[in-house]
């Protein structure tokens, strides 16, 4: 069964996690003109770019099941290292469409919007790769749900980012998930609660993104960090980015019982034992990205 579904282009990441297979998504717009997401893959990096800046790259059902499918495509590929998601426009991402969360489209529909989207989020994060949100303009609701869900993320000084559901009734509590776990508490209520945009330096200071830089200088600074990843050990990434998720979960005690056993695993693989080698031995690593181990 499992042979079946990877040939078939499941994979061994998604079969690992239940994600239910993909059925072929709405790829396009209304105008039915340009897809919804761009995607290119070069060098160890996946681009994948919002590509409806019409509707201000909202998160309508389409474009999540769409950014879904683009994010799980040859996930267990060993030549695929890091993720960057951008967006053409001035708005990196509006959130949800409004038109969809109508009376109209019914309960079912909209619970199958916020699964959707919570299943996206949650992907990012269970991800064996790094996710890089690259943001250069507005990210409002689910559009800064979705860059506090990325590993990091790097915005140009005119970024902004802002929780307003509650000022059109619809209260952002799905966002306050990703949005509470990156900020302060007190930073995320005054957000949720005025609903009032924050600057890039203000989200840079209560962490919510990673670095602060000129618009000229977006792409070259996120690229700069996602080559750097490119240079370690898939596996031993892969293995430091579930640990890390899952003893933040912990508390302190668990933690550390997570970590210290995690440590002896890293030291297990192939990799942890070259990395070591290469040290000690001055020289650059020469990574195998297998997950095989050396010893138990």
């Amino acid at each position: 069964m499992a042979r079946s579904m990877l040939c078939r282009g499941v994979s061994a990441f998604q079969l690992s996690r239940r994600i239910p297979l993909l059925s072929a998504p709405r790829c396009y717009s209304q105008s039915e003109a340009e897809p919804l997401t761009l995607r290119e893959q070069k060098h160890g990096i996946r681009r994948i770019i919002l590509n409806n800046p019409r509707k201000r790259n909202a998160l309508s059902l389409s474009m999540l099941e769409t950014l879904r499918e683009n994010i799980l495509t040859d996930v267990d590929g060993e030549d695929l290292r890091v993720i960057i998601l951008s967006a053409k426009g001035p708005v990196f991402s509006s959130g949800h469409d409004l038109k969809e969360l109508t009376s109209t489209q019914g309960r079912e529909y909209h619970t199958k919007v916020f699964q959707t989207c919570s299943e996206v989020m949650t992907l990012i994060q269970d991800l064996p790769i790094p996710v890089i949100a690259m943001v250069n303009g507005v990210a409002t609701a689910a559009g800064c749900q979705l860059v506090a869900s990325c590993d990091i993320a790097i915005a140009t000084e005119k970024s902004t980012f802002a929780t307003p559901g509650v000022n059109v009734g619809l209260f952002c509590s799905t966002p306050a998930v990703a949005i509470g776990r990156a900020v302060p508490r007190k930073v995320a209520m005054e957000m949720l609660l005025t609903g009032s945009p924050i600057s890039a330096r203000d989200a840079l200071l209560h962490g919510l993104i990673s670095k602060v830089v000129p618009e000229e200088r977006l792409e070259e600074e996120t690229l700069a960090i996602a080559q750097r990843v490119c240079q370690s050990s898939r596996p031993v990434v892969a293995l430091g980015k579930a640990t890390f998720h899952r003893q933040m979960a912990q508390g302190r005690d668990a933690a550390y019982a997570t970590a210290s056993k995690v440590m002896v695993d890293n030291l297990a693989l192939i990799d942890g034992q070259e990395g070591i080698q290469a040290f000690l031995e001055k020289r650059k690593p020469v990574w195998s990205h297998k997950s095989e181990k050396v010893h138990d």
